[in-house]
């Protein structure tokens, strides 16, 4: 450390002899013994020197932003975000004085207590917090910090300290509230992506697309063509760059199949997914004209959060709610609004369950909540090959080779139905729903309403969820109050279908 201190004071002696501390900006950090004196050196050029004005301030703003951008390694990173996160947060004991001042304040007077308030509301803004409102005025300012909250929420991710963890949460909490405010809805704009549009807009809403994976620049044309419609937000600081995506398809009815909707690869069971057939769906036509007689539903198949600096900032919701607003514009005889989502995390969440019942079976306890029936436990028996029907159960599950057996076909499906309505409808995460797709859904206000059987036979699909997908449907005139139940009391608003389902009730056709 004394050789860093040396380098400190070296600095800062540069520094006093430097009227406005501009050509202080332009040390090179490189020189320095290490990345930690590096790190220090950018940090205390970028707090310690006084601002003199607004291009001292861009300046700065811009080497800080230099410097870090050229930490290519996570690990510095890490060590940059928790040395500014430490040194140059929030200042404990001011905050302390201050607080000790409140009951003399309180005593004097009503005006000298706001006064001692606010000067401990400024106390408690770290420092940092104002570098970033600063930086959001620079050119790609709002990109910078939306991507070093990516690093931020990284560096969560490993951290094993307990100090660490409070001064990366710190960071992560600031950066999110300012995101928060920037990407306010008022402040998007709703673009309609089509096969006109400039082609790198194309280009990424192919390369973020993260639910169905665009397979060809054909099915790129189909997803933005005819009866298809293709909407992003995009913000001011962040020209054509979307930050959610949202694909619609424009049906005469809800779609109980992706495969309907997109060109995906079927699942035939061979030991080569890349044999799998997709069912062919026609190819564009350049000329092809929509027909309004044939559009009464909306179905959105894909929403993707492109930007993962901006997670938990509300935005799918409101594009959801302005994409319904054009569709009504566009086409006033659309009635029926519903998703085609898929169920991510629903076959880990079931072989989790098997493997727990066969442990418990293992150690000959008596398992109080049985996955499968008596009947459907003697079904599949004939199948295990010495396996016990619960193990042959998970072996299906884990192999897919059920969908080459029309007799496992026929023998899986209840079981798998009712499994997956009561992950969705009843597991609970701190009285929410489990799977995070139908807690976004739900929080929209939308109704948990149609399980679909082998909707998605892609590996994907088979891999998510054994196939299934699921519909939750938008009732217009209910979602605010349905949101609100969710919201305040966990309360799912459900079809009788998956109530049946999750009940055991096999649901008539």
């Amino acid at each position: 450390m004394s050789l860093l201190h040396s380098l400190i004071k070296v600095k800062r002696v540069l520094h006093s002899r430097l009227p406005y501390g501009y050509k202080a900006l332009k040390i090179p950090w490189a020189t320095m013994a290490s990345t930690a004196d590096q790190i220090f050196g950018i940090l205390d050029s970028t707090f310690v020197v006084q601002d003199t004005g607004v291009h001292i301030q861009e300046a700065k703003c811009k080497s800080f932003i230099s410097f870090y951008r050229n930490l290519t390694v996570q690990g510095d990173r890490s060590l940059f975000l928790r040395l500014m996160a430490e040194r140059y947060g929030i200042n404990h004991d001011y905050v302390m004085q201050l607080s000790r001042n409140l009951p003399a304040a309180q005593d004097r007077s009503e005006a000298m207590l706001l006064k001692t308030e606010e000067r401990l509301r400024g106390a408690l803004m770290p420092r940092y917090q104002q570098l970033f409102g600063q930086i959001g005025k620079v050119d790609s300012g709002v990109k910078f910090l939306v991507d070093m909250r990516v690093d931020v929420l990284n560096s969560m991710s490993t951290c094993t300290n307990e100090v660490d963890m409070a001064y990366y949460q710190a960071l992560n909490l600031s950066l999110k509230e300012l995101l928060v405010l920037w990407f306010s809805v008022g402040l998007l704009s709703l673009q309609r992506v089509t096969w006109e549009s400039p082609c790198d807009m194309v280009q990424k809403i192919t390369d973020y697309e993260a639910v169905h994976p665009v397979r060809s620049w054909t099915d790129v044309k189909r997803r933005v063509g005819p009866y298809r419609r293709c909407y992003v937000f995009t913000h001011n600081s962040m020209p054509r760059e979307p930050v959610v995506v949202l694909h619609t398809a424009l049906t005469d009815n809800i779609s109980s199949s992706i495969h309907s909707i997109i060109q995906s690869p079927g699942f035939r069971g061979s030991s080569n997914p890349e044999e799998s057939s997709p069912e062919i769906l026609d190819p564009p036509t350049e000329q092809e004209v929509e027909d309004p007689s044939k559009i009464s539903t909306a179905v959105f198949y894909s929403i993707t959060s492109t930007q993962k600096g901006l997670q938990s900032v509300d935005l799918g919701n409101y594009l959801i709610k302005r994409v319904v607003r054009e569709l009504q514009v566009e086409y006033p005889q659309i009635d029926k609004f519903s998703s085609m989502s898929p169920i991510p995390g629903f076959r880990v969440w079931l072989i989790g369950e098997i493997n727990k019942a066969l442990h418990i079976s293992d150690i000959g306890e008596v398992i109080e909540d049985n996955l499968l029936t008596r009947s459907e436990l003697l079904q599949l028996q004939p199948h295990g090959k010495n396996r016990n029907a619960l193990e042959t159960f998970k072996h299906c599950i884990q192999s897919h080779q059920w969908l080459n057996s029309p007799d496992l076909l026929d023998i899986i499906k209840a079981p798998l139905m009712r499994l997956c309505a009561q992950y969705l409808y009843v597991e609970k995460r701190r009285g929410y729903a489990l799977n995070p797709v139908a807690t976004f859904h739900l929080k929209n206000g939308a109704v948990m309403w149609r399980l679909n059987w082998l909707a998605d036979a892609s590996m994907r699909g088979l891999t998510q969820s054994c196939g299934m997908m699921i519909n939750y449907r938008y009732f217009l005139d209910t979602t605010d109050e349905n949101s609100q139940k969710y919201l305040e009391n966990h309360t799912i608003a459900a079809s009788q279908q998956i109530i049946d389902l999750a009940s055991g009730v096999t649901p008539q056709d």
